[in-house]
């Protein structure tokens, strides 16, 4: 260290002698939030940015994918502050109807209690003392990962202003006509007693029974036809046969009647092209009241819809021997009947396909003709693709497009009622004459009316989150700032229940004052849509609890800290692409903050400071080279973070500070250090600046470290409110660029020469280098002998190596003095016993390659795999032979 920079007191003092997150994030992250830097201001002039938080249920915690989210909302965040907007990113929870209700249910079973025995409204208060006590585990967890949020106005779908929103809408889209009741199919959970959602249903494969029926004569030479299916209980349902009506072996049936042997009903026979004629007999049960496809065709042919199961999943209703039955047990008693009956004509068993399951309860979904409260989606969804198809709404990536048009353009009726007490009460009371009324958040129901008992599904109030987290209906100065909000985020499997939901409400406010007061374009939720993947484990397979391969973030955090977890994740998020992580990838992202960490330190150490540049003249090749590629790392950062490319950003980012920053211009300035005070001290505000924008870049995607850095390295108040880095303006000079690619190559060449000459990387070995003025590298001379471990040739130097390299603009030849610099026997025994392991693997490989039971059996990737550990094999003991044949002389 030069004694200019030794006469400042060193900051590198502020800093502890290695980076240990456990002891800095969360009293950092306690500092932002008093500090109030997250805090949105609506008055403010800035240009405002935001993003509401997709809430996550109140049940449960942040699982990886949350985390994925998080980390990439608060990277787009932080990053906008830096750049000057006002920026809201704003939090709340999710009532989770279902799940949260669940979880109460069964603490109260532990005492041998149901929801009943306490009646509806202390039930609720029980689950609201239940949120108290647990919501609040998601909050620490957002705080331990750094989230940048306005903790002053988290929300809660069940507040009071929220439930005031969904009221309010509610009763518009009832007065549009665009909310009905009706007798409709839905899934149907027998645990639950309640309709789910199709995001509630998993799909599972299950191994079953596949049997085949006749309906009609037994009598092959009379009127007959088989049909099979995996649920035979559900044939006391069926009211029809459909075939096709291009099928000749069935027309004369068409239109006429079979008997229904356990129920007596007269079966219709229907002609519908729903049934494909290729497939199994051609015929087809209708079971309209317990299948999707059944119940349009039989709505297309007026077919009746009998209810064979009560809500428990239990035969009722059919005047057999079976109601009473569950519906498995009838399974299996029908089919032994219609067998003594001669009616089951084959039975394949087992039968593995796929049957949907509750997610929440876990049994088998039951599809359900149930009375439920819908909405009319035609005008709405058509009104959500055309402002993608217009442009008012971006989608990223634009491949997913095609998919958000697929669903909007053939989207079914919204089922919105669920059998539950807790959410929110559907508003629609009851007269004692059968009147209905929908009651509004400001008016009372007429005396004497029951309000409807069913609640509201939870996609319907986050459906309103972008506008309902900020004060509407009512014109709030939030709404005036920040709606439309700029971006959201979220995972593209979710496309369809959330987003579309979202922009369904949105449109059909778009013209509410509270929205539109003092803007002129049409409102929309949102103005970008970013699609993120799936997390899957560093395999590729995707993350569940069966496997037992997913990660918790919080273990990853405490073990490696938060900023190399969200590193991970930012390192690998595209516009629609799954990401793997695994341990080598956090352990690798800790590496690099280790990395930054202690470059930073040693540039303090010798006094490094951002400051206003010396001319450019008065710089070396090296500065200008790193000044112009931070340049281009800048623009490059700010292009893919502006397409969401946050992989593409951070690998860059990744790249220029480890490869460049660190492993070149740190090295380079270690030298520059040594020469004269005028250069060191260039060298010092040179290496200060780019250290400078090199923390604030990478600050949204690692918040801690580059606080702690940047505050030792600048004095500033926090990096959290410091300006976002800009191009320089300057021109690239493409000449030291070239002089420091040249310097690079030959610095790299002879290191490899040197570690196949078998030197240590630490021993100095005395070299010519002959060229260096041909080459245009006469400047680079010292930099080169530093970094190649080179010393100036004494009196008695005499060459017994060499090596050439040719650069861009001419030739360097590099003499070496290796004598007495190796341990030619050690040397020998080590090569040799390389030799001996090198050849076992080409042995091993080559057998297995001759083996042809062997090549019979192995797949196509495995056995390319020996072939080139084979040929890897085979190359290093041809090096090593070479080498030992090069020390014979020696």
């Amino acid at each position: 260290m030069t004694s200019a920079a030794s006469d400042k007191p060193n900051r590198a003092d502020a800093l502890p002698k290695s980076w240990d997150p456990s002891q800095v994030e969360s009293a950092m992250y306690e500092r932002w939030v008093a500090a109030g830097y997250f805090a949105a201001d609506p008055s403010s002039e800035k240009p405002p940015y935001s993003i509401v938080l997709p809430p996550p249920n109140v049940t449960g915690s942040l699982h990886m994918g949350h985390a994925l989210d998080h980390t990439l909302m608060d990277t787009l965040s932080r990053r906008k502050r830096m750049q000057g907007y006002e920026v809201l990113w704003l939090p709340g929870m999710d009532h989770a109807g279902i799940a949260t209700q669940t979880v109460v249910e069964k603490q109260l079973a532990v005492d041998g209690k149901t929801k009943e025995d306490f009646g509806r409204e202390l039930f609720i208060d029980k689950v609201w003392d239940w949120k108290r006590e647990s919501g609040g585990q998601i909050q620490g967890q957002m705080r331990h990962l750094g989230d940048g949020v306005d903790w002053s106005r988290d929300r809660f779908t069940m507040d009071e202003g929220l439930s005031r929103a969904v009221q309010t809408i509610f009763k518009r889209l009832y007065d549009a006509g665009l909310i009905y009741r009706a007798e409709r199919l839905v899934n149907w959970s027998p645990v639950l007693k309640t309709g789910i959602s199709d995001l509630e249903v998993d799909y599972k494969d299950v191994d079953g029974e596949l049997v085949s029926l006749r309906y009609g004569s037994l009598d092959d030479a009379e009127p007959h036809v088989i049909v099979a299916t995996t649920r035979v209980e559900t044939m006391l349902g069926d009211t029809a046969v459909a075939v096709h009506p291009d099928d000749e072996r069935y027309r004369s049936l068409v239109g006429s009647t079979m008997y229904h042997p356990i129920t007596g009903r007269q079966i219709v026979i229907v002609a519908d092209d729903y049934v494909d004629p290729e497939f199994g007999s051609g015929a087809v049960k209708i079971t309209p009241a317990h299948d999707p496809n059944d119940f349009e065709l039989g709505l297309r042919h007026n077919l009746p819809m009998p209810t064979i199961m009560d809500e428990t999943g239990k035969i009722a209703g059919t005047g057999t021997e079976f109601d009473g039955m569950d519906r498995f047990e009838a399974r299996e008693k029908i089919r032994l009947r219609l067998e003594a009956e001669g009616r089951v004509v084959a039975r394949k068993y087992p039968y593995t396909h796929s049957v949907g399951h509750s997610e929440r309860s876990g049994e088998p979904i039951e599809p359900r003709l149930s009375m439920q409260w819908w909405v009319k989606v035609e005008t709405l969804a058509k009104a959500a693709g055309d402002a993608v198809r217009n442009g008012d709404v971006k989608i990223h990536p634009a491949s997913q497009e095609p998919r958000w048009f697929e669903w909007v353009d053939n989207m079914h009726d919204w089922c919105i009622s669920r059998q539950l007490w807790w959410g929110h009460r559907i508003p629609i009371w009851y007269g004692p004459e059968g009147e209905i009324v929908c009651v509004g958040p400001d008016e009372q129901a007429p005396e004497g009316y029951v309000q409807d008992p069913d609640v509201l599904d939870t996609w319907f109030s986050s459906g309103l989150w972008p506008f309902s987290t900020m004060g509407w209906p009512d014109a709030t100065p939030e709404l005036a700032k920040f709606y439309p909000t700029s971006v959201l985020v979220t995972g593209y499997d979710i496309l369809f229940f959330w987003v579309a939901r979202m922009m369904m409400f949105g449109m059909f406010v778009t013209d509410d004052p509270a929205l539109a007061a003092g803007k002129t374009d049409k409102q929309v939720p949102f103005q970008d849509v970013f699609l993120h993947g799936l997390i899957r484990d560093q395999h590729g397979k995707k993350m569940s609890k069966s496997r037992g391969n997913g990660i918790d973030p919080l273990d990853w955090i405490t073990e490696y800290g938060a900023d190399a977890t969200r590193f991970t994740l930012a390192r690998g998020a595209q516009p629609g692409g799954d990401l793997s992580v695994g341990t080598p990838h956090v352990t690798a992202s800790r590496s690099f903050v280790t990395k930054l960490f202690n470059a930073t330190k040693f540039a303090l150490m010798n006094g490094a400071e951002p400051g206003e540049l010396p001319a450019r003249e008065m710089l070396t090749d090296a500065d200008r080279w790193i000044l112009d590629r931070l340049d281009e790392v800048i623009a490059d950062t700010d292009a893919t973070l502006d397409r969401y490319e946050f992989n593409k950003a951070f690998e860059g980012l990744y790249h220029f500070t480890w490869d460049e920053m660190c492993d070149w211009y740190l090295e380079l300035a270690k030298v520059q250090f040594t020469e004269s005070e005028e250069r060191a001290a260039g060298t010092r505000i040179v290496l200060g600046n780019v250290l400078d924008s090199v923390l604030r870049l990478l600050h949204p995607a690692i918040p801690f470290v580059t606080e702690s850095l940047w505050q030792a390295l600048t004095g500033g108040e926090s990096i959290v409110i410091a300006s976002w880095p800009t191009v320089s303006g300057v021109p690239a000079d493409a000449v030291s660029d070239r002089r420091i690619a040249d310097t690079q190559r030959l610095i790299t060449e002879i290191r490899r020469f040197r570690s196949d000459q078998g030197l240590a990387d630490k021993q100095k070995v005395a070299a010519k280098l002959l060229g260096l003025d041909g080459a245009d590298l006469v400047a680079q001379q010292a930099a080169v002998a530093n970094l190649a471990r080179l010393t100036e040739p004494g009196a008695d130097f005499a060459a017994t190596a060499s090596l050439e390299v040719r650069l861009s603009t001419g030739t360097v030849t590099v003499e070496l003095d290796t004598s007495g610099s190796i341990d030619l026997d050690a040397e020998r025994r080590r090569l040799e016993k390389d030799l001996a392991a090198a050849e076992k693997e080409l042995a091993q490989t080559t057998a297995k390659l001759g083996n042809e039971a062997f090549l019979a059996k192995a797949p196509e990737n495995v056995v390319d795999k020996i072939k080139g550990r084979r040929d890897v094999a085979g190359a290093e003991v041809d090096r090593i032979k070479a080498r030992l044949t090069e020390l014979e002389g020696k």
